[in-house]
């Protein structure tokens, strides 16, 4: 590996505001996944009784999983149009307008009048703010991730991106720990507070964001005269095989997520294997435990490469999938969290912590923007429609149908990740000791 070729990761000791800006990103990672995770919550909690009151319990729960599923499908637009910007305009950009309208169609759901009120109007407005939640969404993480990437140094570039990552459990912390005072609340201000009170989230993140720098390595492509005008076409063009394998990479993690976390929200609620105070206890523990795991997993590639932790997480979900439903099936509040915790800062987390820097380092600097972010986000399709298709797959084979989903996309990532090439490997990681060794010698001369 030349230093040419690891130049395009950004300065080999990282930027001054290295720090700042993936705590910047990490803090915009935490709103928009308050806003998004929140509307999960609510629709396997929720959403059903509100908006589709005239279903049985059952046809409620798959229809609320549905309008859950149109945000993921819009995700990948977000994606489109959040890779074209952040490859032509810059990473900052991207990530304040994408907070802005997150942030307004979050705050917007909890206006929302119901089927009560206002018939069929009720679920239409439902989908179209989740579908802008989905855009905005889907625009996020490219902008987020590559910012905290490019600032950070070469050799703890999992870990500042781990940091980013990390924001998400935070999100998802915070927005059960209100969905767990809320319910104490009553009525639809049991779902409508968490949604309304995002704002003051929104309000601190777009005064953070605002004052992170541009990414250097944009900033180099920019003067270099090396921007592309159609950074998608050149992406798909010439790197559309590491598109599909991200693809393959990310199925693991987000559609794994969506069984073992989403759906099961709804299972054992269902199935009154834990009820509904129980499972916003179990989610928190997580959640909480997922903070620290995610930047420990991201800066665990720092020292042994991207490919061998991905591999064995994989491996490891793989073989989760039916004990992890033959645990919850005990209905002990103790299995029942030791369940919730494996799956998320395990299986979850792993996988997580290793995409922040792995997706970046998988296309050139011009188009990476939009490599990185197709990447991502057109796997959120599969994984925004799985509560729907496990539901469906439990109507037919009970628990082992979502068990074995659960492991098949496990399978998918392991698949992917053997099949794509090492990016911090023995002679990335020798080459950037070097390079960084050369520059403290010459700084010291």
């Amino acid at each position: 590996m030349s230093n040419e070729a690891l130049a395009l990761r950004g300065p080999v000791h990282g930027t001054p505001d290295a720090r700042r800006v993936a705590i910047g990103s990490s803090v915009g990672a935490v709103i928009e996944t308050y806003d998004f995770i929140g509307f999960g919550t609510a629709a396997a909690l929720y959403f059903g009784k509100a908006f589709f009151p005239g279903a049985d319990a059952l046809t409620g729960t798959l229809a609320s999983f549905a309008t859950l599923g149109v945000g993921f499908a819009a995700r990948p637009l977000g994606g489109f149009i959040g890779g074209h910007l952040g490859d032509r305009l810059g990473r900052k950009p991207v990530l304040v307008a994408s907070l802005i309208f997150m942030g307004l169609a979050t705050f917007a759901i909890g206006l929302l009048p119901t089927y009560a009120q206002v018939g069929l109007l009720a679920p239409a407005l439902l989908v179209t703010v989740r579908i802008i939640q989905g855009v905005a969404f889907g625009a996020e993480w490219g902008g987020a991730i590559l910012m905290a990437y490019e600032h950070a140094p070469w050799t703890r570039k999992g870990k500042f991106t781990g940091m980013v990552q990390s924001g998400f459990p935070v999100g998802l912390l915070l927005a059960n720990l209100v969905f767990l005072v809320s319910v104490h609340l009553g009525g639809s201000w049991a779902w409508r507070v968490p949604f309304l009170a995002s704002i003051v989230l929104v309000i601190v993140g777009i005064v953070i964001r605002s004052k992170v720098p541009e990414s250097p390595v944009f900033e180099d492509v920019k003067d270099a005269g090396q921007l592309t005008k159609a950074p998608l076409i050149e992406v798909v063009k010439h790197d559309w095989k590491n598109i599909l394998r991200g693809i393959g990479l990310r199925i693991a993690e987000t559609a794994g997520y969506a069984v073992s976390v989403t759906y099961m929200i709804s299972y054992l609620n269902s199935k009154h294997l834990a009820n509904t105070t129980e499972t916003l206890i179990a989610l928190c523990v997580a959640s909480a435990i997922g903070i620290f795991a995610t930047t420990a997993w991201g800066q665990l590639t720092d020292r042994i490469g991207r490919r061998p932790l991905y591999i064995w997480s994989c491996a490891f979900a793989v073989l989760f999938g039916v004990p992890m439903f033959l645990l919850v099936n005990t209905g002990l509040f103790v299995f029942v969290l030791a369940t919730i915790v494996i799956a998320y800062a395990v299986c979850q987390n792993s996988l997580a912590g290793v995409q922040g820097a792995w997706f970046p380092e998988l296309f050139r600097a011009n188009t990476r923007s939009s490599g990185a972010s197709l990447a991502y986000q057109i796997s959120a399709m599969v994984s925004g429609f799985t509560p729907f298709i496990t539901t469906i797959l439990y109507i037919g084979l009970g628990w082992l149908g979502p068990a074995l989903l659960f492991s098949a996309y496990a399978a998918i990532g392991l698949w992917a990740a053997i099949s794509t090439r090492e990016t911090w490997g023995r002679r990335e990681r020798e080459a950037a000791q070097k390079a960084s060794a050369s520059n403290v010698e010459r700084a010291h001369a």
